[in-house]
């Protein structure tokens, strides 16, 4: 897969996320079809191939995540709609109803995966590269914005992401690089909600320092001089 361009690789991706084929099976496929997806879905399901027994979580989340509304967690009509663009198909192709329904089958996995803390933080690093433009080494800030109302939100919710927002929007707004963007993460896992154990002369990059003296001054609690 490594001798394949960037266009190629990210067809492969796609097309494993909807038939859950392996990286020869996609190829194979893909070059069979002129490395189209829909065609390359069809020849899969023509030649009654099927795929690993094995969930690619990373590919399927590759694929929520790019098509998925950006306030709420689902797919709607504008993700379908670029989804269709990309796949070079009408919504209306029987090709989608097949993608349906293999999305809709790995789905529950899916979001157990994120249930587990490790791979979470492995999904929250990955995100920043993923949403950030090429060719940009710092993520823009209503990009970063809305990855973090999606990546904090329902169980895996941080009390003050909506608070962490607001803060950057008014105080910030500017690029986020990919320093905070970790650093954030690590944060919101150590630090105590009324920030009894931030150390100010820590090594968190200044915009930590900034929120937090913004919320207790918010919060009526002492700033530290």
């Amino acid at each position: 897969m490594n001798r394949l361009n960037r266009q190629h690789k990210d067809k492969v991706t796609q097309f494993r996320s909807i038939t859950g084929a392996s990286d020869k099976q996609a190829i194979d496929c893909l070059k069979q079809a002129g490395w189209s997806v829909e065609g390359g879905i069809e020849v899969f399901f023509s030649l009654g191939m099927q795929g690993s027994s094995a969930l690619d979580t990373h590919a399927m989340e590759q694929l929520y995540l790019k098509y998925k509304d950006p306030h709420q967690d689902m797919i709607l009509a504008d993700g379908i709609s670029r989804l269709c663009d990309d796949l070079a198909v009408e919504p209306t192709d029987i090709v989608m109803l097949v993608i349906s329904y293999h999305m809709n089958a790995k789905l529950p996995e899916l979001r157990a995966e994120l249930a587990d803390p490790a791979r979470f933080q492995e999904v929250y690093s990955f995100a920043f590269s993923w949403a950030r433009e090429k060719g940009q080494k710092c993520l823009q800030i209503d990009t970063a914005l809305a990855m973090w109302q999606l990546l904090f939100a329902e169980d895996r919710r941080w009390q003050y992401i909506d608070e962490w927002c607001e803060f950057l929007q008014t105080h910030h707004n500017r690029a986020i690089s990919r320093d905070t963007w970790v650093q954030l993460f690590q944060f919101t896992k150590i630090i105590k909600p009324d920030f009894s154990d931030f150390d100010e002369a820590g090594a968190w990059p200044y915009l930590m320092d900034e929120f937090v003296d913004y919320m207790k001054k918010r919060n009526g609690m002492a700033v530290d001089s």
